[in-house]
């Protein structure tokens, strides 16, 4: 009996375990490093952010209960209800996944007793944004869930029209302002601001950093050689469109190439040593699947 995953693309049944295994691999080094930034940076110097993993410190702040019980718990609520609105397939990755971060905080909360950069709360907010953004990253990168404010955020979507990233934002605005009641200071509503924004562009760097890849429209009367030294020097495919000049109302041909970033100086040597008075329009493309780049993936 094939599983949905060969079913949809074929697989063979070898490549679908290997591929399983390294998702849960890069998944679990990303909640590793999700909590080292938790328990070393944010908590041992009572700073906090949103998802529940905020709640949790808040509650530990405020009752001393640790943070891996209360985040357990409030999971084991928000998973229940996502089982009955949003269906058992979406849930069974992120019940894995919230058992495994419950454990790593429970460990690491007992292991790290100390702030790992002591008395430089801005220092440590900035780092622990930095590994809690990059081990999402990771996490969301291959297919993982937290579970948590995501599940909620997924079932206000469900319901009204909000976006995900707006019932997001408004969830850990929430919690974070909570702060206010626990420690009675503006300072830790501010600090726990900038771990959410540090957070969340590291995670959008992780997600889209490596698969960055630019796209340019060449247009040159030496379209020829520079088509082929683009395919032996660049080695990479490239594309003749079909144009017309309209103000000198001539037919011209467009050189059309995607490359990674990193790429881009060698097809700028390329088209300045072949054509130096060639027109080049270079634009950043967010991601680039096919054969050479990114598989496409869902």
């Amino acid at each position: 009996m094939k599983t949905n995953t060969e079913k949809r693309f074929n697989l063979p049944p070898r490549k679908v375990i290997f591929q399983e295994i390294e998702d849960y691999f890069f998944i679990i080094l990303g909640l590793c490093t999700y909590s080292i930034g938790w328990t070393g940076f944010l908590l041992p110097n009572g700073l906090t952010t949103g998802g529940v993993t905020g709640i949790s410190a808040l509650v530990f702040f405020a009752a001393k209960i640790p943070v891996g019980v209360t985040y357990f718990c409030i999971n084991a609520i928000l998973l229940t209800l996502s089982i009955k609105i949003l269906g058992f397939k979406f849930s069974v990755k992120t019940i894995v996944n919230v058992v495994i971060l419950t454990f790593l905080l429970s460990y690491l909360q007992t292991v790290i007793k100390e702030p790992l950069v002591k008395g430089e709360s801005f220092m440590s907010c900035i780092l622990g944004g930095i590994l809690c953004g990059t081990g999402l990253g990771l996490v969301f990168n291959f297919k993982g869930s937290t579970g948590g404010t995501d599940i909620i955020a997924l079932i206000i979507n469900k319901y009204h029209r909000v976006t995900l990233g707006k019932a997001l934002l408004m969830c850990d605005i929430l919690i974070i302002s909570s702060s206010y009641f626990v420690f009675h200071n503006i300072d830790k509503i501010v600090y726990g601001l900038v771990v959410m924004g540090v957070s969340s562009y590291t995670v959008d760097m992780v997600l889209n950093g490596a698969r960055q890849s630019v796209q340019f429209f060449i247009f040159s009367d030496r379209y020829e050689e520079i088509a082929d030294a683009i395919n032996k020097q660049a080695h990479r495919g490239c594309t003749l469109l079909d144009g017309t000049g309209w103000y000198t109302q001539k037919p011209v041909k467009v050189i059309v190439v995607m490359v990674k970033k990193t790429e881009s100086v060698t097809i700028f040597r390329i088209v300045k040593n072949i054509d130096s008075k060639a027109f080049v329009s270079q634009g950043a493309v967010r991601g680039v699947y096919g054969q050479g780049f990114e598989q496409i993936t869902v």
